[in-house]
This record gives C-alpha cells, sequence and structure tokens, in this order.
C-alpha cells in the first residue's frame, strides 16, 4: 500500500514539474534582459495598461533584483498599483524602496505618492464631511495623507513635488482641523464637555495655524464655563481676544467651505 502511495506520488509530481516546464516554455519574457523588461513594464505603464506593467515589474523584480532597472521598476510599480486601484499594494511598495533606498535622488516621489494614495482615498470622506455623525467618522487616512506631506515637505523642502504638497498640506491641515471643530461641536450639544475640550486641544496641538484655531478657542472656552473652570475658561478666552482680536462668533450653518 505505502509502495502503491509512492508511486502515485512521483507521477503526480512528474505531471507539476511537465506543467511547470511547459509554462516555463510559454513565457515571452525567456531570455529577456532587464532592459528589455522595463521597456516592456514602461511602455504599458504610460499606456494605461496598468496589471500588464504589474506583471512585467515583478518579473523584473524577480529574475534581477539588482541594478538600475530594479531600482526604478521598484518605485514605479508602485504607481502602476495606485493607478490599478489596489492602494494596499502601492503603499507597501512605496515604504519597501524608502527603505531599501533612503538616499536614492527620487526617493521624495515615494513621500509624495505615499501621500497621494492616502488623499487619494480619504477625499470622499472629506467631501461627504458634514453629511453625516462625524463625530464617529475615521479621518485616519486623511491625517496619515497629511503626516505624509509634512514628512516630505520637511525632508526635501526643495523638492519639485514640495510647492503641490504644500497645498495639500493645507487643504488636509484646515480640512482636520474643522472636523475636530465639528465634532466637539457635537458634543457641546450632547453636554460631553470634556470631549469637547480634548477635540479642541488636539486641534491647538495639531493644527496651530488652521483656519479653525479661533473656533476651537471659543467652544473650549464655552466648555470650560459649562465645567465651572472659570480660570480655564477664562484663560481660553484671553488667548481668542489677543490672538484673533477681529473674531466674532459665526452663524455655523454655512462655515463649511470646502478647498
Amino acid at each position: 500500500m505505502r509502495i502503491t502511495t509512492l508511486i502515485y506520488l512521483i507521477i503526480f509530481s512528474l505531471f507539476l514539474h511537465g506543467c511547470s516546464f511547459i509554462k516555463n516554455d510559454d513565457d515571452e519574457t525567456k531570455g529577456w534582459s532587464a532592459r528589455k523588461i522595463y521597456s516592456e513594464a514602461k511602455k504599458n505603464l504610460n499606456s494605461g495598461e496598468y496589471e500588464t506593467a504589474i506583471k512585467y515589474y515583478e518579473v523584473l523584480e524577480s529574475r534581477y533584483p539588482f541594478g538600475r532597472f530594479a531600482q526604478q521598476g521598484q518605485i514605479e510599480i508602485a504607481y502602476a498599483y495606485f493607478k490599478f486601484d489596489e492602494p494596499e499594494s502601492a503603499i507597501a511598495a512605496a515604504n519597501r524602496f524608502i527603505k531599501l533606498h533612503p538616499n536614492h535622488p527620487h526617493v521624495d516621489y515615494a513621500y509624495y505618492l505615499k501621500g497621494l494614495i492616502y488623499f487619494s482615498r480619504d477625499i470622499g470622506f472629506l467631501a461627504r464631511l458634514f453629511q453625516q455623525d462625524n463625530s464617529t467618522r475615521d479621518s485616519s487616512s486623511s491625517k496619515q495623507a497629511f503626516n505624509e506631506f509634512s514628512t516630505l515637505i520637511r525632508k526635501f523642502p526643495k523638492s519639485r513635488y514640495a510647492p503641490e504638497t504644500r497645498l495639500r498640506a493645507l487643504y488636509l491641515r484646515n480640512s482636520l482641523a474643522r472636523y475636530e471643530v465639528h465634532a466637539a461641536r457635537y458634543y457641546m450639544q450632547r453636554g460631553a464637555y470634556i470631549a469637547a475640550v480634548n477635540r479642541c486641544k488636539y486641534v491647538l496641538e495639531n493644527y496651530a495655524r488652521a483656519s479653525s484655531v479661533p473656533d476651537a478657542l471659543n467652544i473650549m472656552s464655552r466648555a470650560y464655563e459649562k465645567l465651572k473652570l472659570t480660570k480655564l475658561a477664562a484663560d481660553s478666552r484671553r488667548v481668542l481676544n489677543l490672538s484673533y482680536p477681529g473674531y466674532k462668533k459665526q452663524s455655523h450653518k454655512s462655515w463649511w467651505n470646502p478647498f
């Protein structure tokens, strides 16, 4: 019985090997140089054939893992994944490129691409920001995009992507601050004053130059008043009056103005 089983295993193994052999014979890239594989990948990337481009980049990586074509392919496959709507694979590829080539002349693009992926993923969240209960919304992708863009600006202030990145970071900073302020208002309406204060503190600590800072200070002052913390309320109001002397309490019905 054991001998029969062994024979079947041998036959099955030979069958698989034969299939693999046939598959290898059908591989059009067999014998191609790194330059040739990269050229085909790039051609498909430029023509919008992202799935095919990814396949060529993967062949390039597995067959020629070193050299300039492999390096370039490692960052371009991240873009291909992004365009093919596979954001997790795109982010993983960008992170891998940053880890393997931290001093590469185009590593700034990897940071930019990561920020763009997170930004694109959460743009729907920003567009729908005030159409539902925002105290329960997850803004993690927007925060991650802001962090990636901030990292690029800090590490590569002269990058070719820096001007656009600054605009996107500014938009995200103001949007995220407005999100926190809106959530603070939500908590104020429900009497959750400590939660409102914490939201406002987050704005002051993380988005100090955002356009919603005076709103955060105003809400914080009112929340402290409700909590009978008169000194903290007075301090918040004093900072508001000194820093934003022209601030006036406005109606909150039309204050949301997307970038």
